[in-house]
This record gives structure tokens, C-alpha cells and sequence, in this order.
């Protein structure tokens, strides 16, 4: 087929194409008219809503209640936490204290050791010198 067999000289496919269609639901509203619109569906909303919230009063009182029981539950079992956390670090730092306390006895004694062996070798240290000068003099008056 040519060009000339369809309807309007058209292509093949594009006859369906040609008619314009109305949009009927537009409207070419102006701005008040579209604020007011919006301004009516909102409180339409709002009417449903409070319609809504009337029915259920008794049904929301009940989740209310169960939300109220969980969270004094979670209250609850938080402050079990928190109490159970303070009790292990004041566990943690009495068993810190008394490790610096074992520590410093600890190091006392030794340091009481270091002393005691530094007083041991100076006096044998005085001692060897005086046996030394006493077999010096020794030596020395034999040769005389």
C-alpha cells in the first residue's frame, strides 16, 4: 500500500494518532481557587480524623496502658543494668586498690631487702678491710 491508500495520506499506524483529545478534567483553575481546594481537603481530613479518634478511644487507652507497662518494664530492667554496672565497677576498683596496696607492700619489703643486703655488704666490706689491715700491721711488726 502507498501512502495515497490511507486514510488522510497518512503512514501506516499513525491514523489513531491524528485526533486530538479534550482533556475534560482540567480545569485552568486560578491560585485561590486551588488554595481553597486544598485548604477543604485538609479539613475534610481532619473531620475524618476526629470521627476516627472517637470510635477508638477505648482501643487507644489499651495500647496507651501496654506502652505504659513496656516502658516501665524497660525503666525497670535499665535501672537493674545501671545498678548491676556500678556494682561491678566498685567491685573493679576495690580489687584495683587493693592490688596498689598489695603492690606497695610489695615493693616496701623489697626495698627494705635492697637496704638490709646494702648494710650486710658494707659491713663485711668493713670488715675485710680490717682484717686486711690487721694482717698488713701484722706483716709489719714481724718485720721490725
Amino acid at each position: 500500500m502507498t501512502d495515497k491508500d490511507l486514510p488522510d495520506g497518512l503512514p501506516r499506524g499513525a491514523a489513531g494518532f491524528t485526533k486530538r483529545k479534550n482533556m475534560n478534567g482540567f480545569k485552568n483553575a486560578g491560585l485561590s481557587e486551588r488554595l481553597s481546594t486544598a485548604a477543604g481537603a485538609k479539613k475534610a481530613l481532619l473531620e475524618k480524623f476526629k470521627a476516627q479518634s472517637t470510635v477508638n478511644d477505648l482501643a487507644f487507652a489499651e495500647r496507651e496502658e501496654a506502652r505504659r507497662a513496656v516502658r516501665i518494664a524497660r525503666e525497670a530492667r535499665e535501672a537493674e543494668r545501671d545498678a548491676a554496672r556500678d556494682a561491678r565497677k566498685a567491685a573493679e576498683q576495690e580489687a584495683l586498690q587493693a592490688e596498689q596496696a598489695e603492690r606497695a607492700a610489695r615493693e616496701a619489703l623489697e626495698a627494705q631487702e635492697t637496704a638490709e643486703q646494702a648494710a650486710r655488704q658494707v659491713a663485711m666490706a668493713v670488715e675485710a678491710k680490717a682484717a686486711r689491715d690487721a694482717r698488713y700491721a701484722a706483716r709489719k711488726a714481724r718485720a721490725r
